[in-house]
């Protein structure tokens, strides 16, 4: 690996940890703004001004805001982002009990719109202007169209209340079997994946597009090459790093896709818990979610421009 690469390689980790102190500060204030008080939702709405402003205290809210940021951002770094406000349990455990269902959830999500949306992106550039292109591209248009509590509502009330084929709501443990488990985790996968494919087959097909147009492809056509080589050999590779950047922004739409639909399936994911703690006004534990969720956007782009970076033959050959 050369000194061009390994300078860019750190370019980027650079800009993605000032990225994240930034997103620090936004969460900190953001949720600093938000109406409601925790001391008032754990006392009820009986409680007296001076209960209040003692919970206050011993919740260490009443604390100026930078000395409270910069105390919260040192526990992020260390590992240690602080303990609920409403259950006074430790937040570490609290996220170590959820992250691992929402990983999992969006590692199913991920093994199946992955390939399919490539599958579909590069056989219709392969096959551009053809009917099976047209009808590629309207089916990736119309799921973009459609929001992911449609999609979600649609397939409950469907597959859920009118055929009984999968259960409404997902449950799982460690104990379940493996249809068991596929049976629970269909309709959450099914509607993220529904929604992910979209953009990940239309920006596929033009990161594709792009590269057919190039000299070298229309001089291996002059020469008589098929059109799955010059796919699969010519332009697939050079369009590693644009591909990886489609894949990277779509299942960034798990991020957000997936507080929706740990909603509506009841399953218990950081997503509902984030949810839960807004609702409680519990804003440590919203805090430590949201940077979660920060941090792992910031992970897939990362990824992505690495890969980007390691791709492209002209840095290598310097």
């Amino acid at each position: 690996m050369n000194s061009t690469i390994l300078r860019l390689v750190a370019t980027r980790l650079a800009v993605a940890a000032g990225t994240l102190l930034l997103i620090s500060v936004l969460v900190f204030t953001i949720t600093e703004l938000l109406p409601g008080d925790v001391a008032e939702v754990v006392l009820g709405q009986n409680a007296t001004p001076e209960l209040v402003a003692g919970l206050r205290r011993a919740m260490n809210l009443d604390r100026p805001a930078p000395a409270r940021y910069l105390e919260w951002l040192l526990g992020l770094l260390s590992g240690n982002p602080g303990q609920s406000l409403v259950n006074r349990l430790p937040i570490a455990d609290l996220v170590a009990s959820r992250l691992p269902r929402s990983l999992q959830l969006a590692a199913f999500a991920a093994a199946v719109s992955v390939p399919i949306a490539l599958l579909l992106g590069i056989t219709a550039a392969m096959w551009r202007g053809t009917l099976y292109d047209r009808v590629v591209g309207m089916f990736s248009v119309s799921i973009v169209s459609v929001p992911e509590f449609l999609v979600a509502t649609a397939a409950v009330l469907i597959f859920a209340v009118k055929l009984r084929w999968l259960p409404a709501t997902t449950r799982v443990s460690d104990s379940m079997g493996f249809v068991e488990m596929l049976r629970a985790f269909a309709l959450p996968v099914a509607t993220l994946s529904f929604v992910v494919m979209a953009q990940m087959i239309r920006m596929t097909r033009a990161a594709l597009l792009t590269v057919l147009g190039s000299s070298y492809v229309e001089m291996a056509l002059l020469k008589g090459a098929g059109p799955a080589r010059i796919v699969l050999l010519h332009a697939l590779p050079n369009a590693i790093g644009p591909i990886a950047n489609a894949v990277a922004f779509s299942l960034s739409y798990l991020l957000g896709g997936a507080i929706i639909v740990e909603i509506i399936f009841s399953y218990p994911g950081l997503a509902r818990l984030m949810v839960d703690a807004v609702s409680t006004r519990d804003i440590p534990l919203v805090q430590a979610c949201a940077m979660i969720f920060c941090a792992a956007y910031q992970l897939l782009v990362l990824s992505a421009d690495t890969i980007a970076i390691l791709s492209n033959p002209r840095l290598r050959e310097r």
